[in-house]
């Protein structure tokens, strides 16, 4: 089997030592990594092998992406300036009833194609609407068409009519679970690219009941949990309202937190609430561009991580933060949490490349597989030309990845050791047919649902106010 090198670069290897190599070689048959090391050392071990020369380029773990919705790729700026509630009543939830199968392949394909040319190569992607059958399978099949690493998470929603929840979207738990159980028989298997998980979608779409079955299942198969917690005060309100309990402590009275569940947002989180989580061992996704674009606040990362809280870094769905792209994520993740709270030093660049690759496999319970370039992992590797004007001179390879990049450093990315990205293109799918196919889908999903006005409102400044 042939044996590929990336050889020349500054390596990142996001192993124990965080060591960074400035000419160093990354070498991988199959989808396993042979060595991390010297270039002069590992193209000696290797002196067949194909040489990919780096020079000037960055080679880092793929991004991990631990909390997304693939089929809002299909809703970009429609959602624009409107609280969560209003967000999900007006514009996601009469959009989500209208989708079909096709669409949701659409979406996904476009998602994932987004993902992997800004260098995530596993995402989580948390499918919460199912009006009709076949939806979480155009998912999970649009994932391994492209070539991404991929867990789609299949939600559901199975109560909230009395606040906005669209009545197709309001499944009977037995139905949902079979459901999930099914897709989890289908993909799940020893060294699959593609598996399947759980999503109870958040505390006002669900019922204990929903909670506690879902623990029993996910205990029975294996398969990852996830949930939206503490998102907008709007979730702690209601869970209040209907459980007599914030919604942190309810999912820890239902046995739904432990160490595999990643809990998205966790912004309106207290004292307790921190508590339960680290004394479950219940990760955290840490969504920062949907946060503030929807204007839920932002989650208390750094008490968090002085807590021993793993969180993992996260884009969200485009319709709350306009693209797939974890590089925009990391950057926004560092600076957010230094003007909060005015400590320059509370959140680095280190810090934020952590979360988005090696604490995002902990996230996600792939920590043994993913997340670092160490010998015996997976391949999954992103090579970053770092030559632009934006990112040069540089001085500290971490520093300008995070604050100086402008987005379009990807140059090559390799899932499983296949070539998946390579000069800046897809080499697995078409991508003009990628976004014609989304575009036409967009168009078609918004007539249907009648937000296609939304695109058209009016300017809308404050300056009149």
């Amino acid at each position: 089997m042939t044996v590929t090198v990336l050889a020349g670069a500054t390596v990142v290897t996001m192993d124990a030592a965080r060591r960074v190599l400035p000419d160093g070689a990354v070498a991988f048959s199959g989808d396993g990594i042979l060595a991390v090391g010297p270039s002069s050392v590992v193209r000696e071990q290797f002196p067949d092998a194909d040489v990919v020369s780096c020079t000037g380029q960055l080679v880092l773990p793929g991004f991990i992406n631990t909390h997304t919705h693939l089929f809002q790729t299909l809703l970009k700026g429609l959602g624009d300036d409107r609280v969560l509630s209003d967000w999900f009543t007006s514009m996601t939830g009469p959009s989500a009833v209208q989708l079909t199968q096709e669409d949701c392949y659409a979406g996904a394909l476009h998602g994932c194609a987004e993902a992997l040319t800004t260098g995530t190569t596993t995402l989580l992607d948390f499918m919460y609407v199912h009006p009709r059958a076949g939806l979480g399978d155009a998912v999970a099949q649009a994932m391994a068409d492209i070539g991404i690493r991929g867990v789609m998470a299949r939600g559901y929603m199975t109560a909230g009519a009395d606040v906005g929840v669209p009545g197709p979207l309001v499944q009977p738990l037995e139905d949902a679970l079979a459901d999930a159980a099914r897709l989890i028989d289908r993909w799940n298997r020893p060294r699959s690219r593609v598996t399947v998980g759980l999503a109870p979608c958040m505390s006002w779409s669900v019922d204990r009941d929903t909670l506690v079955e879902t623990r029993r299942l996910a205990d029975a198969t294996g398969a990852l949990v996830t949930m939206h917690l503490s998102e907008s005060p709007f979730d702690v309100q209601e869970s209040v309202r209907r459980f007599g309990s914030r919604d942190v402590p309810f999912a820890a009275d239902s046995g739904l937190l432990g160490p595999d569940l990643p809990a998205a947002h966790c912004v309106q989180v207290d004292d307790d609430d921190l508590d339960l989580l680290a004394n479950t061992d219940t990760k955290v996704s840490h969504n920062p561009c949907s946060n503030l674009y929807l204007g839920s606040g932002f989650a208390p990362v750094p008490a968090m991580q002085r807590r021993g809280i793993t969180v993992g870094l996260a884009s969200d769905g485009p319709a709350s933060s306009s693209n797939h792209s974890m590089l925009q994520a990391m950057k926004f993740a560092a600076l957010l949490h230094k003007g909060v709270h005015r400590d320059p030093e509370i959140m680095t660049a280190e810090k934020a490349l952590e979360m988005a690759t090696i604490d995002g496999a902990r996230a996600l319970g792939l920590s043994d597989t993913i997340g670092s370039l160490e010998v015996g992992k997976r391949a999954d590797v992103v090579v970053l030309d770092m030559t632009n004007f934006c990112v040069t001179p540089v001085h500290a390879a971490v520093s300008s990845l995070v604050y100086s990049q402008r987005g379009d450093e990807v140059d090559r990315v390799y899932v499983d050791g296949r070539a998946v990205v390579r000069n800046r293109s897809l080499v697995t799918v078409e991508e003009a047919s990628v976004r014609s196919q989304s575009i036409a889908a967009a168009q078609g999903l918004a007539r249907r649902a009648g937000t296609d006005h939304f695109a058209h409102r009016e300017w809308r400044s404050l300056v009149s106010r």
